[in-house]
């Protein structure tokens, strides 16, 4: 009988949106539609640090999920010169119990050092298209209203010790003109982002516009991204993101199939 393709998931599980793309991951393998299991749930949290993290390790404990926790912060306030090989050591030292074929982050809020990124393959979510902007997604946003695009996307990269900065694995992209967008970008034509930021800030129809067209996106691309590995459609091959014969590729393009997956949310 064939091992199942297992994953290993990796969050912070700071509020909703963590335990959104873990239940909707989990939900999606007990339908059947992704052919997976997730082998454990790491958390750089502990019970009682923080209440949002309590939240997420209680429903990560009613699927009965193995959970590893272990503080970031305790490591730094207690080794503030190295602390993130210290953790990443016993990290790994924990991990070894839980063999699997690809790490997910997924709300995981440290950067992964060296010693992670070599000894596992691992993949995370980034709220922009391929050379599109860095940074949070509200930064995203904000440099997206700053240049005038005329679109964006959502991409998932090989994670690397460099921020976003690993080659891309998937992506779907969207048009941020025409019907949902166009009248608030006219509102804004006579104004700076800075005075948008100051009057209106995350308020501002265009940036809510933007937020709500990513978001919507975010775990039907996560979803499809997985189960194309699962298939075999996408492999990691050391640094390089390879498709099912080898070849080197820069991202699967999910674009048409992630827009018939959002068609109904995004017209609601």
């Amino acid at each position: 009988m064939q091992q199942p393709y297992r994953l290993g998931w990796f969050s912070t599980g700071r509020g909703e949106g963590s335990r959104n793309l873990l239940r909707s991951t989990l939900n999606s393998i007990i339908r059947g539609d992704t052919k997976a299991e997730i082998s454990f749930v790491f958390c750089n949290r502990v019970q009682g640090e923080h209440e949002g993290s309590d939240e997420f390790m209680k429903l990560v404990n009613s699927y009965s999920i193995p959970i590893i926790c272990i503080s970031s912060n305790k490591y730094k306030q207690e080794h503030p010169d190295d602390w993130r090989v210290r953790f990443e050591e016993e990290v790994i030292q924990k991990l070894e119990a839980y063999p699997f074929d690809l790490g997910v982050l997924a709300g995981y809020m440290l950067v992964a050092g060296k010693d992670m990124c070599n000894k596992y393959p691992m993949i995370n979510l980034h709220p922009a298209a391929p050379g599109g902007p860095t940074g949070t997604w509200k930064e995203v946003i904000w440099q997206l209203m700053e240049t005038k695009a005329k679109e964006t996307g959502v991409k998932i990269h090989l994670v690397t010790p460099v921020l976003d900065g690993g080659p891309t694995v998937s992506y779907c992209k969207f048009s941020i003109r025409g019907k949902s967008f166009d009248k608030y970008w006219n509102e804004i034509k006579p104004l700076t982002i800075y005075d948008i930021q100051k009057h209106e800030g995350e308020r501002n129809p265009l940036f809510a516009e933007i937020r709500r067209h990513g978001a919507t996106r975010e775990i039907p691309l996560i979803l499809s991204t997985i189960k194309a590995f699962t298939e075999g459609k996408v492999k990691i091959d050391g640094d390089r993101v390879v498709d099912g014969k080898g070849k080197t590729i820069k991202g699967y393009d999910l674009t048409k199939e992630i827009d018939k997956k959002v068609k109904g949310a995004l017209s609601e």
